[in-house]
């Protein structure tokens, strides 16, 4: 109960916080739509750092405000929405978003198939109980895997994995996260599937193709232009 009434209090202060850095940026910012639209991203980054509410309904909560803006408009003091209605869904069609979709779908069912379990198990059986042989398996695998799937995506696949051998091996868990991470970061940078920027910055170039003459448009990367 104690514990409970301290988390509350935790996220009430937390609230107050970033209430009042929200109201402070909106004195920097040069436009009421910038206004709403920095105390918003605020409000996202609270609810997503505290857990307010489930993650997912924190996402859908805030398309539901942006699209609200445009009935509210008058009254928010603004001549038009924050984003007009018929763009309101337009990220669902970005292949960085359904691919970052796509690969917590596969982890969520490699991780309920146990298929993980036999890694971290494949993994102490190779590594046995060393520090310096599980760190470089474990980071070589992450390494090779999100080079050709979402670095953000193996290194959460791997979480688990590292729990479990953190668990048996008795090594902390933070010792095999920070270089996992990194190798993450690095695999990534190997391919275009690899890194959420570089299939956005993809997307961005079809948008601004099509508004630019065809002598002028710029061509899209291929898998291993990086």
């Amino acid at each position: 109960m104690k514990d409970k009434i301290k988390a509350q209090k935790k996220k009430i202060i937390a609230g107050i916080i970033f209430l009042g850095l929200a109201l402070f940026m909106a004195t920097l910012v040069p436009t009421i739509q910038m206004s709403w639209v920095m105390g918003l991203l605020i409000l996202t980054i609270y609810l997503f750092a505290f857990e307010i509410v489930d993650v997912d309904v924190t996402a859908i909560s805030i398309m539901v405000l942006l699209g609200l803006s445009t009935l509210f408009a008058p009254i928010m003091g603004l001549d038009a929405g924050l984003v007009s209605t018929d763009k309101l869904f337009n990220g669902f069609s970005s292949n960085a978003v359904m691919s970052i979709i796509a690969v917590m779908i596969i982890g969520a069912g490699l991780d309920k198939t146990g298929i993980m379990t036999k890694v971290a198990g494949f993994i102490l059986n190779v590594g046995g109980t060393s520090e310096k042989r599980i760190i470089p398996i474990v980071s070589s695998t992450v390494g090779i895997i999100s080079s050709f799937m979402q670095n953000v995506g193996a290194a959460a696949l791997f979480i688990p994995v590292v729990s479990r051998i953190s668990a048996r091996s008795g090594l902390p868990m933070s010792r095999l996260l920070m270089p996992m991470g990194f190798c993450a970061i690095l695999g990534g940078t190997v391919t275009m599937v690899g890194s959420s920027p570089l299939i956005l910055l993809n997307d961005l170039i079809l948008t601004s193709n099509q508004a630019m003459p065809e002598a002028q448009q710029m061509k899209t990367w291929g898998l291993f232009s990086v």
